[in-house]
């Protein structure tokens, strides 16, 4: 290969297809032993212990850290190491799950002689199918690979990426049998950005019930005032103080454009009808996600009657620190 820059970049992107094929080629592998697998690990009455070897060693430790991120107990446990005394840390009732590419060595033959005598359900992921790790483990998830990315075959690279995707296809089932949800989340993740992203309520940043708000039959003359006040967005609510619809100054402008008496208009002519709306209690990154999809500025809040509590607009909740 020449050291030019177009060279460098071929070379990169030849490296990165590879990858990506290696995971595409796990999809219709994904069975009824994917599916015992995840019910192994979601039943677990105890730990989840997750072991291997060198590059194997550090994918079997981020799978462990993305399942304890998602409420399952998790830990790493060393291969070598565990032949030294770490085997201690396995107890009864828990699972195991070990990372190999090769699927052989006398780590891993040590670790399933010692996982046998404790009855302790082993999970192997593994590019081998005919080794002694396929064939001693409760439940086999392929992770095999034609080649590896590296140019000279020898790099764990493909078969990496494999396991990885892997673990992280069976973390992300594993969540969802549990019930794990997004408030599970926030309280495992108090810190940072993220943690931050998953406890900014709507209630902490809407404008609440001062915000002005026009009833059914009101003109648009007298939605100019809220709309020049309130960043151009007023609700539009019924006699129960339902939320019906809103007005925004693009609606204004639109009008001005064709209706030279639309001061005298009807906002009931002019609103959306069945606005997009928050609630006061959830995520403000789902709000965000809502306007972002839905190309808007503000949601009205409503309770669980429908009636207007407040509106909430993105540059609040994007200065919250809700995105």
């Amino acid at each position: 290969m020449t050291g030019d820059d177009l060279s460098l970049v071929d070379e990169g992107r030849r490296v990165l297809v590879a990858e990506a094929a290696a995971v595409e080629a796990l999809v219709p592998r994904l069975g009824s032993s994917f599916a015992r697998a995840c019910r192994m690990v979601a039943e677990a009455p105890g730990r989840i212990v997750l072991s291997g070897i060198g590059k194997s060693g550090h994918i079997a430790r981020k799978i462990a850290g993305t399942l304890t991120s998602t409420g399952t107990q998790a830990t790493f446990m060393h291969a070598v190491e565990a032949l030294h005394g770490d085997l201690g840390m396995v107890g009864a009732g828990d699972v195991a799950i070990l990372v190999s590419r090769s699927g052989r060595g006398s780590e891993i033959g040590g670790l399933l002689g010692y996982l046998g005598r404790l009855d302790t359900p082993v999970i192997a992921l593994t590019g081998n199918l005919d080794s002694d790790l396929a064939r001693n483990a409760d439940v086999v998830l392929d992770c095999s690979v034609e080649a590896e990315a590296c140019p000279m075959n020898l790099t764990p690279t493909s078969s990496t990426s494999a396991a990885l995707a892997m673990g992280d296809a069976l973390a992300m089932v594993v969540l969802q049998l549990k019930g794990f949800a997004s408030s599970d989340f926030a309280a495992l993740h108090p810190g940072g950005s993220l943690g931050l992203k998953l406890t900014v309520r709507v209630a902490d940043v809407m404008v609440g019930e001062e915000y002005p708000w026009l009833p059914e039959g009101a003109t648009m003359r007298d939605a100019i005032p809220p709309l020049a006040e309130k960043r151009g967005t007023v609700p539009i609510v019924d006699g129960a103080h339902r939320v019906v619809g809103v007005v925004t100054s693009g609606d204004l402008t639109r009008l001005m454009e064709h209706d030279d008496g639309f001061l005298d208009r009807s906002v009931d002519a002019v609103m959306t009808r069945t606005p997009r709306t928050a609630m006061p209690d959830e995520l403000g990154a789902v709000a965000v996600h809502r306007m972002e999809t839905h190309g808007i500025m503000a949601l009205p809040v409503v309770g669980g009657d429908g009636r207007l509590v407040g509106i909430v607009h993105l540059h609040d909740l994007m200065r919250s620190g809700a995105v």
